[in-house]
């Protein structure tokens, strides 16, 4: 510090401080202190006129903290006591009281939202993980919907069940998923449902059956759609497909729809998210046969013309290795 008080008497307090990389705040401070180091002595500062006397205060907080008045709030106290011809000080002037005390608080005993846990689930092969869910499809007239039930895994994106009815019911989804995991041959303990928390998905009928069978069953945390990407996305690819009609005439309508769109999904399309196999593909083992029938002929390509391929030999998308909900984050160090 020496050193920077003798090139400022040269060049000046700042171009010396910006030389030394010194605060200048802390350069006036020890001036201020003087060399020595001895601290500047600390005056309390004097009470503002209006302030209320320290035995008026404490009548203040004696009232607030009465029987009568501890369970109401300051304004609620000001007004009681006005309407009784008293007046000890304002609301704020009250609030500043009890936050003085650690008392600005809610005191009333009412509910919490809860905590929800984020889900975090993988899948590395098919039937570990699906995810199920409702959507509603428009039927003739304004206000009426058909319910389009869709149970899809998570890994394969392969539709393992899907149904149309009239109505949301606990009862029609408990059947559709037994049925599903009957003709998928799911073993006790092998399998994880995932589903957000609609009234089906968390009804007692499939809690139940879920129970019975050995299936793990987790909820999406409210207001959530991330929590349920692969239903969410699927509805979409359903809803913007090519001859999706604005509204269907009839749950016939809309049964015929799905009876075609359900098969083109699970065996025709190429899928971008699993590297562009069919969901059937990947999910019946059949992946790894495609994906060395697609470096046949991208090799039999770069044979023909190796110069139209700028880096390196093509190859297939890889096969897929696993599928996250929610993939939790790296640690960073």
């Amino acid at each position: 510090m020496e050193a920077v008080e003798t090139l400022a008497t040269d060049v000046g307090t700042k171009p010396a401080c910006k030389a030394f990389g010194v605060s200048r705040a802390g350069l006036y401070r020890r001036r201020l202190i003087g060399n020595a180091g001895v601290p500047r002595v600390a005056h309390k500062r004097p009470a503002p006129p209006r302030a209320l006397p320290p035995e008026e205060k404490q009548a203040v907080l004696d009232i607030m903290h009465s029987e009568r008045f501890q369970d109401k709030a300051p304004h609620e106290v000001y007004a009681t006591l006005l309407d009784e011809g008293a007046y000890h000080c304002s609301i704020r002037t009250m609030y500043r009281f009890l936050e003085e005390n650690a008392e600005v608080r809610e005191r009333r005993n009412q509910l919490r939202h809860p905590e929800y846990k984020k889900p975090e689930l993988l899948a590395t092969a098919p039937n570990q993980v699906w995810s199920w869910d409702i959507t509603k499809l428009l039927g003739p007239q304004k206000w009426s919907y058909f319910y389009l039930y869709v149970i899809l895994d998570i890994f394969s994106r392969y539709v393992v069940g899907w149904m149309v009815a009239t109505c949301e019911s606990s009862w029609l989804a408990e059947r559709l998923i037994r049925e599903t995991c009957e003709k998928q041959g799911i073993k006790n303990g092998q399998l994880t449902i995932h589903a957000d928390r609609g009234s089906s998905m968390k009804s007692k009928p499939v809690a139940f059956l879920m129970s019975d069978l050995g299936i793990t069953k987790t909820h999406s945390r409210p207001y959530i759609s991330d929590d349920n990407p692969y239903s969410e996305a699927q509805f979409k690819t359903l809803k913007y497909r090519p001859g999706f009609p604005d509204r269907f005439g009839s749950i016939q309508d809309a049964r015929q729809f799905c009876q075609t769109f359900f098969p083109w999904y699970n065996q025709e399309h190429h899928h971008t998210g699993i590297g562009l196999l069919t969901p059937e593909a990947l999910h019946y083992g059949k992946a790894e046969t495609i994906i060395k029938e697609r470096q046949q002929v991208l090799s039999a390509a770069y044979a023909a013309h190796p110069e139209r391929f700028v880096k390196k030999m093509p190859t297939p998308y890889p096969l897929p290795v696993a599928a996250w909900i929610n993939k939790p984050k790296a640690a960073t160090s």
